[in-house]
């Protein structure tokens, strides 16, 4: 298994300066990663430093409360696509979920992804905040709306876990006989925790500790 290709190398920290940047994009090109996850502002700089490679460019909409509004998801992105980015990770709105407003998630899902096109979409559904029976109901909500992928969490809840390997399951067994996959994200930080993960289902792995994984890993490439 080359585990190096299931990574997205994620720098998503408010206060992550250019030498940080500079720093994820090298070790993306240097472990031959599936991509990058960055903010939307930091696009345009990966989409230079990754230059003839093929290291996607992977930026989140709506990040990380999942509140704005659609048309404000949808602006950013059309705006993201138009910088360089490769595929779109859309914050879910967990309110409206709770609310059991189920045609406005749809909806929303569908909208985005009509601006994304052939590009992927995925739907952060933040399972840190969600009983077992919204998790599925967040996953059929996305196969309505027509989304690629649905992704477990942003990794900023406090107190959250991120991807637990029985969320992934749940999420697997919904969405995969439809054609979509499961992208695992959240205190993925072992080798152990990310093979347990794909195991579970994911086809990627939204982790900041990428490189540390696959040194401690007998198949990098």
């Amino acid at each position: 298994m080359e585990l190096n290709r299931y990574i997205e190398h994620t720098l998503l920290k408010q206060d992550a300066a250019k030498a940080d940047f500079e720093k994820l994009f090298k070790e993306a090109r240097d472990n031959k990663f599936f991509g990058v996850c960055v903010n939307p502002a930091y696009v345009e700089m990966a989409r230079e430093a990754l230059r003839g490679t093929d290291v996607k460019i992977v930026t989140v909409v709506g990040f990380p409360l999942g509140a704005n509004k659609t048309e404000i998801k949808a602006s950013e992105t059309a705006l993201a696509l138009k910088d360089g980015a490769d595929e779109i990770d859309m914050v879910l709105n967990v309110s409206e979920l709770k609310n059991k407003n189920y045609d406005y998630i749809s909806d929303e899902v569908a909208a985005l992804k009509k601006v994304c096109g052939e590009h992927n979409l995925k739907v952060i559904i933040e399972t840190d905040l969600l009983t077992k029976d919204e998790i599925v109901k967040a996953c059929e909500l996305c196969v309505k709306g027509g989304a690629d992928f649905v992704k477990t969490s942003t990794g900023f809840v406090k107190g959250g876990v991120g991807a637990k390997v029985e969320d992934v399951k749940v999420m697997y067994e919904t969405v995969s006989p439809h054609g979509l996959r499961v992208k695992a994200s959240g205190g993925i930080k072992t080798k152990e925790s990310a093979l347990a993960l794909i195991e579970a289902g994911a086809v990627r792995l939204g982790t900041s500790s990428g490189v540390n994984i696959v040194m401690s890993c007998s198949t990098r490439v």
